[in-house]
Parts: structure tokens; C-alpha cells; sequence
């Protein structure tokens, strides 16, 4: 099990990191038209069969085409608020290892909202030029049509409890989606609002069955890897191995537990509401909830809210002390630079540099 120094040392790394990132303007300019990039966003949280299946047929699809990974980021936190198993570093080699040409780094998704997030994704997907955009769905009644309007261009976004097309004035589907679908919807709408023309560049995979990654991550927990073998391809095996021998993972059932009661108990109510996310309702219910004892205690003072995730997103608030000044300035200006994760030669690397000299890139030490 990693120790709590080597998770304080990654979290203060990180806010050092987006700081940094947010005080610098993004870098335009002319672009080259090829070769294509395939642009994959996924947590690879950790990479499994599912993601091996999306990422060799949008390479099947492409074959010419340079798969950029994207992965997120800055705190470890996953989009459910929750940590992510591996640091973006062990999830990028696993990309590589498994077939990704690059792997670069995305926002810090467990500190956002869902809207910022995709924003942040969206403004990548720009920066890149991204030709094709690979996603993984689940077939459900109707879902199909959802995705033809998405891949005419259409506005289509989520509403609470039904999928709207603004350009046709339809609801398409009622009812809520499941999260992976809901990516894709709150996806397309940001690349909308950015004005990226996304018509016809959504490739859609329809994911296999027999994955589970509570599963998956039980086994870890258990240090049962061979439990799950048959979810997880042979890079992800070895490379989970390597980090666990050197006591960098498992990480998702860690917490800064200290910081997170500190900071629910100790600041001011304006205090807590410069913190991102948070609204005088959570901030509230957290001051009436003092003193705090335990991680347990914080979490059930936070009120629930639409959203599913929000008492996970706001542990991971608390945990690393994230302002709302700090992540408008983030979006505002992101990517301010494109930081490359690991790369599968010298010669991808340049012909990657070469079709976005447009963009500030950096190589991760």
C-alpha cells in the first residue's frame, strides 16, 4: 500500500501543476493536415478488454492515424470525485504498452464539475485538431438515433431525465443515462459551444460485455489480480504489478483523511464558498455538522444534490483545497500547454510535434 507522504507529494505536485498551467495563455497558430489524430479520451482507471476493444477499432478504422490517449490528471481524482487506482503516469505506460501512439495528459476531473470538465475535454479535442474522436456506448432503445443526430452535428445535449436535440426542437430519449452515454452527450454539447465542428468524427463502439470495474478494483483491494485476469489484457497486468512492488498503487482507497476533516472544520463560511463547487447550502451543511472526527462524518454532513457524485467530488475538493478562482482560470486558458505522457518512439513523437506545431507541448519528467 502506498504511503500517505507519497499521496501528499503527488497532490501537492498537482495543484503546483494547475497553478502553473492557469497563469499561462494558450499558443494558436497554423496547423498541418495530416496524419490524422485519433484524439481518446478515457480514465483507463485501469485499462481493461473494453478499452483494448474501442482503441483497436478506432485504429482498424484509422490505421493511418496517430491514437492520442487523454488522460486525466492533475489530484488522481476520477470523474466521480473518487481516486483513481494508478497515477496518470503508470495509466499512461499501460496505453502505450497496449497500442496508444501518445498519451497526454487531460484536465482534473474529480475537482470539476461534469460541465467544466467537458469544456476542459473539449478545449483538448480543439487544440489537437482532433480528425477522429473515439467513444465507447451502451445499446439501449433508442440510443442509436442520439448518436446518428451527434454525428450530423447536431446540438444534442442532456436534460435532467431526457436527451434533447436543439437543432430539431425533439427530445429524443426519456429518462436518465447511464454514465457512459452521458459522456458522449455532455461531450458533443461542449465541443458545441466551443464551435468545433464534430460532424461525422465521433467514432462509435459499442462496448463488450463481461467487464466490471468494481470488480476489478475489489480484486486489487484483495490483492487478488488473478480474479480478474480475464477483464484486464497483459500490459495492464504487468504494469499494476511494477507499481504495487514499488508501493505507487493501489491508490483508489486512499484519502487524505486529516486534510479533508481540517478543511470541513476549520475555514469560514467564505472561505468554503470560494472553494470550487461549492454553494451556501454545502457550505452551510458542513458548519452546522462540526466538529468532525471522521472521513465518515464529513461525507454524510454534505448534502446530496442532482448529482450522484457530488459528495465524492466535494471529499476531493476539501482534500486538495481547489478555489474556484484557480479552476475558472484553468478553463479559461486550458490547454495552456499539451504535456506528453509517454510516447511509442522518437519517430511518433515527431510527427506529432510536427502536426500541431501550433501548440506549446512539453514531455513529463
Amino acid at each position: 500500500m502506498p504511503s500517505e507522504s507519497f499521496l501528499k507529494k503527488i497532490m501537492g505536485r498537482d495543484l503546483q501543476i494547475m497553478e502553473n498551467d492557469a497563469d499561462m495563455g494558450p499558443e494558436y497558430g497554423d496547423h498541418a493536415a495530416e496524419p490524422e489524430i485519433i484524439a481518446d479520451f478515457t480514465e483507463y482507471s485501469p485499462f481493461h478488454i473494453g478499452h483494448r476493444h474501442c482503441m483497436m477499432e478506432a485504429k482498424r478504422r484509422v490505421p493511418e492515424g496517430i491514437f492520442v490517449a487523454v488522460i486525466p490528471g492533475p489530484l488522481e481524482r476520477n470523474g466521480r470525485g473518487l481516486p483513481y487506482m494508478m497515477t496518470r503516469e503508470a495509466r499512461a505506460a499501460i496505453a502505450i504498452r497496449a497500442g496508444a501512439d501518445i498519451a497526454i495528459e487531460g484536465p482534473p476531473m474529480g475537482v470539476m464539475g461534469s460541465g467544466q470538465y467537458s469544456l476542459c475535454l473539449a478545449a483538448m479535442f480543439r487544440a489537437l485538431d482532433a480528425d477522429w474522436i473515439p467513444r465507447g456506448y451502451r445499446p439501449i432503445p433508442g440510443f442509436e438515433e442520439v448518436l446518428r443526430r451527434i454525428n450530423l452535428g447536431h446540438r444534442v445535449v442532456p436534460r435532467p431525465h431526457r436527451i434533447v436535440d436543439l437543432d430539431k426542437g425533439e427530445t429524443l430519449l426519456e429518462g436518465p443515462l447511464e454514465e457512459d452515454n452521458y459522456v458522449i452527450t455532455s461531450l458533443a454539447r461542449a465541443l458545441g459551444k466551443l464551435g468545433f465542428d464534430f460532424r461525422g468524427k465521433f467514432i462509435f463502439v459499442e462496448r463488450i460485455g463481461g467487464v466490471s470495474g468494481t470488480e476489478i478494483r475489489r480484486a486489487v483491494s484483495d490483492g487478488d489480480l488473478q480474479r480478474v485476469a480475464g477483464m484486464l489484457p497483459s500490459e495492464t497486468m504487468d504494469v499494476l504489478r511494477e507499481e504495487i512492488e514499488a508501493g505507487r498503487a493501489p491508490l483508489h482507497d486512499m484519502r487524505l483523511e486529516e486534510e479533508i476533516i481540517r478543511n470541513a472544520s476549520e475555514p469560514g463560511m467564505d472561505e468554503l464558498m470560494d472553494l470550487n463547487l461549492f454553494d451556501e447550502v454545502t457550505a452551510s451543511a458542513l458548519i452546522r455538522g462540526r466538529p468532525y472526527m471522521t472521513l465518515r462524518e464529513v461525507e454524510e454532513a454534505i448534502p446530496h444534490s442532482f448529482s450522484r457524485h457530488h459528495r465524492q467530488r466535494i471529499l476531493s475538493v476539501l482534500e486538495a483545497k481547489v478555489h474556484k478562482g484557480l479552476v475558472h482560470k484553468y478553463i479559461e486558458n486550458y490547454p495552456s500547454v499539451i504535456r506528453i505522457l509517454g510516447f511509442k518512439d522518437k519517430q511518433i513523437l515527431k510527427e506529432f510535434k510536427d502536426r500541431i506545431p501550433h501548440r506549446r507541448l512539453e514531455i513529463w519528467q
